[in-house]
């Protein structure tokens, strides 16, 4: 399994929200390339960027900084937050980013996502952020009439191989992950699942590798110092136990 550690970004500075509340603002750097690069120290070989102001207006005013972490790691760079027409997931895809994540604009506009998985393929991925069971939209700002589970389902019809799931009230409160969820969508469905919210301790790691998880991003636990990286990364590989 892979890890995925996590940098949400607000006004080019490193933050965490809690549950996604954009009220609950905790910043943790003012550069994401310095975090990237203690990343890649740590033995990470992937990243899961968030522009979460681009989440709720579609546009990419962190540009920049999240390319330059693509352009100065050798980091495997998956970004999502705003990702609603072509120009914006061409800006990512073109500018260095190895996979960009459709969330919103997969519920409300089915026919750009199909346009996309056409055009890039695997380097398409879907956010299925999941608020009560059903997919929130809009940086989680609304929730859809969609069950999560279903909604899954019909990504891998459209094509779609990779699925970011996040269980929204697990998000930032270090309580664990929600493991029963991922369990129920890797029985229902055959896409790559990245687990999302609440990862916060080796436990919760070695439980999501065990299921045969595709990967697993770690966010707060690794800024509050509640979960080492490089150990998480040993653990996810089958090098190691959170015993």
């Amino acid at each position: 399994m892979l890890i995925f550690p996590a940098i949400d970004i607000i006004a080019g500075k490193v933050v965490r929200l809690t549950k996604g509340d954009y009220d609950r603002v905790t910043v943790y750097g003012d550069s994401p390339l310095e975090v990237a690069r203690a990343f890649e120290a740590a033995g990470a070989t992937c990243i899961h960027m968030v522009d979460l102001e681009g989440a709720k207006s579609g546009a990419t005013p962190n540009l920049e900084a999240i390319l330059a972490v693509a352009r100065e790691t050798s980091l495997f760079a998956e970004v999502g937050g705003g990702v609603r027409n072509r120009e914006v997931a061409a800006a990512y895809l073109e500018g260095g980013i190895d996979r960009v994540i459709i969330g919103t604009a997969a519920v409300k506009d089915p026919a750009f996502l199909a346009e996309a998985v056409a055009t890039w393929g695997e380097r398409i991925a879907v956010g299925v952020d999941l608020k009560d069971g059903n997919v929130a939209i809009h940086g989680w700002t609304e929730t859809s009439a969609l069950e999560g589970v279903a909604f899954c389902r019909r990504m891998e019809e459209a094509g779609v191989q990779a699925a970011i799931v996040t269980d929204i009230s697990k998000d930032g409160v270090l309580a664990g992950c929600n493991v029963e969820l991922y369990w129920r969508l890797g029985e229902a469905c055959n896409l790559q699942i990245t687990a999302s919210g609440g990862v916060s301790s080796l436990k919760d790691v070695e439980a999501l590798a065990e299921m045969g998880l595709y990967g697993a991003i770690i966010g707060k636990a690794y800024y509050a110092g509640k979960l080492d990286l490089a150990q998480a990364i040993r653990v996810a590989k089958g090098g190691g136990d959170a015993r």
